[in-house]
């Protein structure tokens, strides 16, 4: 099977200011060591895979006391030249908000800002003509309504229910506009359902694989992304005739986040979806 890697464009941001000073999800322990100096090295060499796969890398500038703004996936959502700005859960990562707002005007996107809770594309993904968007502890289901009228696409709400998988790129990810991978038991027996009938072909991640944020991965269509841990799961991907790419960035998980939760996807027209 021949896949087709599309070029891409990603924003990231560069953990110099990360740590673990609270705990907003199952992950975050205050009283565990935490190695800036290594985060930023996993964290260059994950920006490097993109860059050696042809891929744009767009950055951020950190913002002292903001940790977590490493995670650039919650900045926002960006598809079609449109971004939508996040408005946190938590009052910790708040700030980060403008931080990104701030740098999607400078880049010259137009811009939404968002009536309820939303972050971003850690809970929105888009999934060939369908917004799949995540709720259950963080992004309000009330801004699905919202990310319809914006972005135009159908949106198909998925229910969390795992706190451990507290946004949807933990518990599933886009392969290609045909394919994802998931984790069933992150999901309502409804959610499962749709998953099942939108997605008939998709992979199913072990809960040893999610464990280790393996399905906060980031494909191209052809290449995919993913924490070197979860080596079942790239097997599987492997077996589908994607090309897999394991990075350690088992610093960042120590607040959750992998690879995925790194990168936010800058969509500026409908040819780079």
């Amino acid at each position: 099977m021949t896949m087709d890697a599309t070029r891409q464009h990603f924003l990231m941001c560069r953990p110099t200011y990360f740590a673990v000073d609270y705990a907003i999800n199952p992950w975050m322990d205050p009283t565990a060591p935490v190695d800036t100096d290594l985060a930023v090295r996993q964290w260059e060499r994950l920006r490097q895979v993109y860059r050696d796969l042809g891929h744009t890398v767009e950055e951020v500038t950190p913002v002292p006391g903001l940790p977590d703004m490493v995670f650039a996936a919650n900045g926002g959502t960006v598809i079609d030249g449109k971004a939508m700005a996040v408005q946190f859960r938590d009052p910790q990562r708040a700030d980060e908000a403008p931080a990104y707002r701030a740098w999607f005007e400078q880049a010259g996107f137009e811009m939404y800002d968002p009536k309820h809770v939303n972050e971003g594309e850690g809970d929105i993904l888009l999934a060939g003509d369908h917004l799949l968007a995540g709720t259950g502890f963080r992004t309000a289901h009330a801004s699905h309504a919202q990310l319809q009228e914006v972005f135009g696409y159908p949106v198909i709400t998925m229910q969390l229910v795992d706190p451990r998988f507290y946004h949807l790129d933990t518990a599933l990810t886009v392969l290609d506009e045909r394919t994802v991978a998931y984790l069933p038991e992150a999901f309502s027996p409804g959610s499962q359902a749709v998953l099942r009938r939108l997605f008939p072909d998709a992979v199913h991640a072990t809960m040893a694989d999610a464990e280790v944020l393996g399905l906060n991965a980031v494909s191209d269509g052809r290449h995919v992304v993913l924490p070197e841990q979860a080596t079942d799961l790239a097997a599987k991907l492997r077996e589908r005739g994607y090309q897999t790419i394991g990075v350690d960035l088992s610093e960042l998980r120590k607040a959750g986040g992998g690879p995925k939760c790194c990168t936010l996807r800058l969509r500026q027209g409908k040819a780079s979806r």
